[in-house]
């Protein structure tokens, strides 16, 4: 039971830190291009897809470290493990690109913000209302944001990755 616990560790810890440096690295494309307050798909697509990746990745090497057995809590403890490092690693790196990197960014997405509700039709009186809570309350809906979709999305690949994979040793008998 203490190598399968220290192969989970191991294996969390391996695939979140990759995963985790992947998302950066695609965060870096998309400021290098100038895209970095864009909400377009591709990146978004191509962040879910590493995501699955190396989630079930992670759930496979556990698998196979553990004679091909695998039970739903360990699989679920995999995945969201692995959710949980990179996410982590994601949220620091947002801290450092807001305050070194780009120490604009704050005042750059809010008035993409701005000009998105005066394109839908807000009135400017609505807007001056709607501003003081957009600049309070800012990190907080970023980095919340961030950690609801990470973990929704690393719990549904994790419970559909486990749900496929698993193995318990009384399903050999």
């Amino acid at each position: 039971m203490e190598n399968q616990t220290s192969t989970s560790k191991s294996i969390i810890l391996n695939y979140g830190l990759i995963l985790g440096v992947l998302s950066i690295l695609v965060s870096l494309v998309k400021y290098a291009m100038g895209s970095h307050l864009e909400n377009e798909p591709i990146s978004g697509v191509i962040s879910v897809i590493i995501s699955i990746v190396f989630i079930v990745l992670g759930i496979k090497k556990f698998k196979q470290n553990n004679n091909g057995f695998l039970t739903f809590g360990q699989g679920l403890k995999i995945g969201m493990g692995i959710t949980l490092i990179s996410l982590v690693i994601a949220i620091l790196y947002m801290v450092l690109f807001s305050s070194v990197i780009e120490p604009e960014f704050k005042n750059q997405a809010i008035e993409k913000t701005q000009q998105t509700w005066l394109d839908a039709g807000m009135t400017d009186e609505m807007i001056e209302k709607q501003l003081p809570y957009v600049e309070d309350y800012f990190y907080l809906s970023l980095y919340g944001g961030m950690a609801v979709i990470s973990l929704l999305l690393g719990f549904i690949i994790s419970l559909i990755s486990t749900l496929i994979m698993k193995k318990s040793e009384e399903e050999q008998y």
